[in-house]
């Protein structure tokens, strides 16, 4: 079902391929799915990576915050960019030429050159935020909050999947005859080809809005989307503080997740002795909670703000993030396994959810600029990982060397593992600290406000809603 003021879809009736806006969920989402399958597909590789570059643990810490830290950039100039072109161009070109690095990150023969491509792989990370904005454009304000979760949880799915997906990839070319050594080159090379290939898809199978391409619009005369073009939008969007509150916020979510995600197999083998394989699996677990986790917070966003208006929306983002802060605090104190496992899906439970009623509260704030803000808020997550990377960085290689300096007496196996050790106590630390920031944050979220006029725009636009809903339900 459409409606009939704006032709956005009303219901996220996943099966409706002949509508506009679900073909449009179904391929953005699988766009990027792409994007993050690529962005974090060498991460399965990272032994044999280390192993062929000669790389230090300190220049595998350097390319781990170098992806994060090119997303930054990208995902703030993205969103501009998309209220400028519309969404279809945007996510075609980033397709596109993010393909290149990714390709290029099968052919590097040193440290420097890795480098380069991982940073310029991160520019895809700016997916997300076309992501968002495409799907805001298309679905109203009803069920706006769901379909943005939904199609940003799908999409994140790409980061674990790769975990089994990438190693497939590299056994299917190994039994094709290419040497074990050089597989993950030749995967790296194919997750690039796929990327290029979902760019002409996005051209030529989706359009900016239900209506027609922007360029479509412009040129019969009618009004897009993004009424203030580009400067305006931008400049309105980094005035208003409701849009720094969310770059934090989601800095406390997204950003953690990622962070979290990175640096969990290390400390589940360190902390609880696991085997990396045992390791790899429940951090795939934690990754694949996308599929429904951040779909949970997108809906509850849309229920409280049907319930409450547009407070209601900021009201539960903020109790979602405290319970967030609380689970990784509690998990980082955990010394049993199962007691542990258990608070680590507590902990990505709510910090999908987080994820999710953060973007539906997004579209909210200054319809005239969704993308600038979508770009902003987006880039708050890597930014969040960009610095929750640098201080679990900064503890992890201040508690290795006073553990080497320890150490020195004792046998090679035993200084390893006390260098093991130091390295889980410190990041455990680590996770206590953000934790309480995330609470910290949560508390802050409250101050977002909505003046009265806002909270009208939305209740009588969901007036206006109601009898096509009614109808829908009938």
């Amino acid at each position: 079902m459409e409606s009939l003021l704006t032709h956005k879809a009303t219901r996220l009736n996943l099966l409706d391929f002949k509508s506009i806006p679900i073909r449009t969920f179904w391929i953005t989402s699988i766009a990027f799915f792409t994007c993050f399958f690529a962005w974090f597909g060498i991460v399965p590789f990272m032994p044999d990576v280390v192993k062929d570059l000669g790389l230090t643990p300190s220049q595998k810490w350097n390319a781990t915050v170098l992806a994060v830290a090119g997303t930054v950039f990208a995902r703030l100039l993205i969103g501009k960019l998309c209220d400028k072109y519309g969404p279809r161009l945007c996510y075609t070109w980033l397709l596109i030429l993010g393909s290149i690095p990714v390709i290029a990150s099968g052919l590097v023969q040193t440290p420097m050159q890795f480098y380069i491509c991982r940073l310029l792989t991160g520019f895809i990370g700016a997916s997300f935020v076309i992501t968002q904005v495409h799907t805001s454009l298309m679905f109203a304000s009803n069920v706006v909050g769901t379909a943005n979760a939904t199609s940003a949880g799908w999409g994140n799915l790409g980061g674990g999947a790769n975990r089994l997906g990438m190693p497939i990839i590299a056994a299917i070319v190994i039994g094709l005859g290419v040497a074990e050594a050089d597989a993950w080159r030749y995967a790296m090379v194919i997750a690039g080809v796929v990327c290029f290939s979902m760019g002409l898809v996005y051209y030529f199978f989706t359009k900016d809005t239900p209506e027609g391409n922007f360029k479509e619009l412009e040129e019969k005369g009618e009004k897009v989307p993004t009424t203030k073009k580009d400067k305006v939008g931008f400049s309105t969007a980094i005035k208003d503080y409701r849009v720094w509150l969310l770059f934090f916020v989601y800095a406390a979510s997204f950003g953690i997740e990622l962070t979290v995600y990175g640096t969990m197999d290390d400390y589940l083998q360190n902390t609880f002795q696991l085997e990396r394989l045992t390791a790899g699996n429940i951090v795939l677990s934690f990754a694949l909670m996308n599929i429904f986790a951040r779909t949970l917070g997108g809906y509850f966003g849309d229920k409280f703000g049907k319930l409450r208006g547009l407070k209601g929306r900021v009201w539960f983002l903020a109790a979602i993030l405290i319970v967030e802060g609380l689970m990784l605090s509690l998990f980082s104190l955990a010394t049993g396994i199962f007691v542990g496992f258990a608070l680590l899906i507590a902990f990505s439970l709510s910090v999908q959810m987080a994820e999710g009623a953060t973007f539906s509260v997004v579209p909210f704030v200054n319809r005239k600029a969704i993308g600038s803000i979508s770009g902003i808020v987006g880039a708050g997550g890597n930014f969040g990982a960009f610095l929750a990377a640098l201080f679990l960085s900064s503890k992890s290689a201040v508690a290795e060397k006073a553990a080497l300096i320890a150490s020195e007496s004792l046998s090679a196996e035993a200084a390893a593992a006390a260098q093991s050790a130091a390295a889980a106590s410190a990041v455990s630390a680590g996770y206590l600290i953000i934790g309480g920031m995330i609470v910290v944050s949560g508390v802050i979220a409250l101050a977002i406000r909505f003046s009265t006029a806002d909270e009208k725009v939305a209740e009588v636009e969901l007036s206006k809603l109601q009898p096509e809903l009614v109808r829908a339900d009938n």
